[in-house]
């Protein structure tokens, strides 16, 4: 006897993913913002201040790493059904440090490249308000939970 398929709900065009995610307690030690979010892509941008650099007044090599790796970990977790979320974790993270900052504000832009049900793969850059490349990367990522459905899973209470 053949079984119904149940389709998933579609989802839900006026809800804002981006909106109903709150700022985390790193975030918010950092300084960045998640400005651009949709299925398979994230930007992220940080206003660049004197915490965020090294010993050598440069942008420290770790906060370039973080909002990367923060801008994969979005582009792979859109979920647009409200009450649901994708999760996802870095297994492997590649970066090339290949300029200077000139301006004020650096963006990280990450995209997922390719992967399967678990894990998948994603590649990125970083530029500052005057267009300058500050870094590249790529990682290697594992979703978390259900993450590699579309539906994600509940949030929990």
């Amino acid at each position: 006897m053949p079984q119904d398929t149940i389709s998933p709900p579609l989802p839900d065009h006026a809800y804002d993913p981006l909106a109903a995610e709150p700022p985390y307690p790193y975030q918010e030690l950092i300084g960045f913002r998640i400005v651009e979010w949709r299925e398979n892509h994230a930007g992220v941008e940080l206003p660049v201040a004197t915490k965020h650099y090294n010993r050598h007044g440069l942008p420290h090599g770790g906060v370039l790493a973080s909002l990367l790796d923060t801008s994969f970990g979005f582009a792979s977790c859109w979920c647009p059904y409200p009450g649901r979320v994708r999760r996802a974790m870095t297994l492997s993270l590649t970066m090339n440090y290949v300029g200077q900052l000139k301006g004020d504000t650096m963006r990280a832009t990450g995209w997922v490249t390719g992967g399967g049900r678990r894990s998948f793969f994603a590649a990125g850059k970083i530029e500052d308000d005057t267009g300058a490349l500050l870094a590249t990367a790529s990682a290697a990522m594992r979703w978390r939970g259900n993450g590699g459905d579309p539906m994600g899973d509940p949030v929990a209470p």
